[in-house]
């Protein structure tokens, strides 16, 4: 039993996240996660508005097999194929996850209580695929509060016009660079535009673009030792935020401009900036450096479990960390530049690593559920 005093103790600095117009996200979900009443939990404990998942994160849940053998032994029973028992499982894991959510997504009128779902990494370079699966996956979820992820590749781009134009919302991910993030908002506002002129009720879309955080620094920051100077070394930690704040910057510009403001008067929503990566991967950093300097109002943070912690136990929340620091922030990134560390080839190397990552993760979660489906005696193929 939680007690009032243990609740205000640990939700006093994700409070004033949440009083600071930050939505707090949980970067995880499980089907254990959910029977279990944690996730329940974490929103009446911790702030938690919304969910993200990828194909990592399904592939260590399901992989696991907690909480899933009554589902799988059904499945191998009925000698469904791997893909299609991987698609049951995780829409099963997300619909419940969305109904946990419910109460958030009324009371938000839809801007929050939402849990994302990707899309089959092994699509993010073919358009038509890609919004053939986000409409199947709409579909399969069949709740209101669910969010298709769409990876910010050159291919996602017009599959995320063409699915937002349908009247579907999107999470964009795996954005890292600030000219693709200009990409997404304009993709984003194409696909406003296209659901307008269909009828569509723009009240009821809603998108966010998910804009990596830790893994520049991890790249970066490498790079930096590898030169090994003074100056090198004092730019290590600084071109994550400075990229995130830049990135905050533009969504401020485009969403306050001429096509913006044609879209207002038909109760368009914003695509808010949500904030990616954000479980810091360099010991030396403090554990909560990627939400206590990525404060602005309009975002959503989405953090695995162990981050959340940590914000509740000993975030620092002082109120606005970007809006002020878009100087610095391309000085920061200019630093950088000088040192012979090429921004455009860090960034582009970054999406070709988030994509095969994803891939990789969903090609471990099939060969665990196939061999799950086999051990049942059926073949799965």
């Amino acid at each position: 039993m939680i007690t009032v005093t243990e609740v205000t103790a640990t939700a006093g600095a994700l409070k004033r996240l949440s009083d600071e117009g930050v939505s707090i996200w949980l970067d995880d979900l499980s089907r254990k996660r959910i029977e279990s009443g944690n996730l329940a939990e974490l929103i009446d404990t911790k702030n938690v508005v919304g969910v993200t998942t990828n194909p990592s994160i399904f592939q260590a849940a399901i992989g696991s097999g907690e909480g899933y053998e009554q589902q799988l032994a059904d499945l191998a029973v009925r000698r469904v194929t791997v893909e299609e028992a991987v698609r049951m499982m995780t829409t099963a894991d997300v619909r419940a996850a969305a109904d946990i959510l419910r109460p958030v997504y009324d009371a938000t009128g839809g801007r929050d209580g939402r849990v994302s779902i990707e899309v089959d990494p092994r699509l993010a370079h073919n358009t038509e695929a890609t919004i053939a699966e986000a409409k199947q996956l709409a579909w399969l979820v069949d709740r209101s509060n669910v969010m298709i992820k769409i990876p910010a590749t050159k291919a996602g781009l017009p599959a995320i016009t063409e699915v937002i134009g349908e009247g579907i919302s999107v999470n964009v991910t795996l954005i890292f660079s600030l000219e693709r993030y200009r990409e997404v908002m304009d993709a984003y506002l194409a696909g406003l535009e296209k659901a307008k002129a269909a009828g569509i009720d723009l009240a009821t879309i809603h998108s966010v673009a998910s804009f990596f955080v830790s893994r520049v620094d991890s790249e970066i920051d490498k790079r930096l030792t590898a030169i090994g100077t003074d100056e090198a070394l004092a730019l290590k930690g600084k071109a994550a935020l400075a990229n995130a704040r830049l990135a905050y910057e533009a969504y401020e510009e485009v969403f306050s401009g001429d096509r913006w403001t044609g879209l207002t008067g038909a109760k368009a929503n914003k695509q808010r900036p949500l904030w990616a990566s954000t479980g810091v991967k360099d010991p030396s950093y403090k554990d909560t450096l990627y939400v206590d300097e990525l404060v602005a109002p309009g975002t959503v943070n989405t953090m695995p479990e162990a981050t959340l912690n940590a914000t509740a136990d000993h975030g620092d929340i002082h109120g606005d960390t970007v809006t002020g620091g878009y100087a610095q922030a391309r000085a920061d990134l200019d630093a950088v530049e000088r040192l012979g560390i090429s921004y455009d080839v860090v960034v582009k190397q970054l999406e070709d690593e988030g994509v095969a990552k994803f891939e990789v993760a969903w090609q471990d979660l099939l060969d665990a559920v196939a061999k799950s489906l086999n051990s049942k005696g059926v073949d799965g193929e």
